[in-house]
Order: structure tokens, then C-alpha cells, then sequence
């Protein structure tokens, strides 16, 4: 029975691919609801990410995350990154509450994803200058707005790799 009950209630995926997103986001459009996107890497997901995505949410009706794909992290972060492959991040990402829609993207910025998708909202953290922000510039000639939220201090993946390397050593190191 209780296999039962779990397909009865599983949900429709969240990880989608833009093509099946862009039809959603139609169907927001046409109903009035308003779309916040949102991107990055999000490798090990941490108390930081949760709140800046909790808050991002609350400025729209649907929250979509752009996650950079692992090729694309490389690019940006190093041949060491990401420490959590995509798929996982993906998912980990989906449980959460207020995220709608999670889409993988290959390329180092979401310039794509946010022209095909015209979000209502484009949020980034405080970190960014607006002129810096990928893709703030169509938001706001389509009349969107581009919102940023503080960073939270001490709480990046970065910083929480350092501490792990510099409590447990750094096997390199020593080679």
C-alpha cells in the first residue's frame, strides 16, 4: 500500500530541459505570474545558498534556477570543481520548497537562458554590480527588474573548502 501512496503523489520533474521550460513559463505569462530567475554553480549547497534562494522567491510566484552544468563550473572554477556533480546538485536543489524549476546550462554565463526565458525578475547576490550582472540589461529594456540580495558573509563553498583543507590537511601538499 504504501508504494501505492508514493505513486499516486510523486510530482512532474523539476529538472527540465529551456525547450519544455519556455512552454511553462507561456502558460505563467498568460496567467499573470511572475518569474524570478537565478543562477550558479550551487556546489555544496550551504546555509548561504538557502537563504539568498528562499529570499529570491519571495520576489515573484516561480523561482527558476539556471545550474551551471559540471563542464561549465570547470570553466569558471577550476579543473578541481565542482565537488558535487550536476545531477546531484540538480536535485538537491529540487527538494527544495521554493525552487519551481532547476535547467542545466553548458555555457560560463546564463546570457541564453534569460533571453529565451524573459524573466520578470533576474536576481544575483549583492556581490554583483548591476552593469555586472549577465543578462540584466535585456531584464530591464523588457521591463523587468533586477533584484540583489546581500551576500552572507563567511558562507560560500570556497570558504567552507578551505576550512575543510586547512582542519584536514591538504592532501596535495604533501605529494
Amino acid at each position: 500500500m504504501r508504494q501505492d501512496f508514493k505513486r499516486e503523489v510523486r510530482l512532474p520533474g523539476k529538472i527540465v530541459k529551456l525547450s519544455e521550460l519556455k512552454k511553462i513559463r507561456n502558460k505563467w505569462k498568460k496567467s499573470g505570474k511572475k518569474m524570478v530567475f537565478t543562477n550558479g554553480c550551487f556546489d555544496l549547497i550551504h546555509l548561504g545558498h538557502i537563504r539568498y534562494l528562499e529570499k529570491a522567491k519571495s520576489f515573484g510566484d516561480y523561482l527558476v534556477i539556471g545550474l551551471n552544468s559540471d563542464s561549465s563550473v570547470k570553466k569558471i572554477k577550476g579543473s578541481n570543481r565542482p565537488i558535487v556533480p550536476e545531477k546531484d546538485r540538480a536535485e538537491i536543489l529540487t527538494a527544495l520548497w521554493f525552487v519551481d524549476y532547476v535547467v542545466l546550462f553548458k555555457e560560463t554565463t546564463p546570457r541564453r537562458l534569460i533571453r529565451e526565458l524573459k524573466p520578470d525578475v533576474l536576481v544575483k547576490g549583492a556581490d554583483w554590480t548591476i552593469d555586472k550582472i549577465v543578462g540584466a540589461d535585456m531584464v530591464l529594456k523588457a521591463g523587468g527588474e533586477v533584484r540583489q540580495i546581500p551576500y552572507v558573509p563567511a558562507r560560500s563553498t570556497s570558504e567552507i573548502i578551505q576550512r575543510i583543507l586547512k582542519r584536514y590537511g591538504n592532501p596535495k601538499a604533501s605529494s
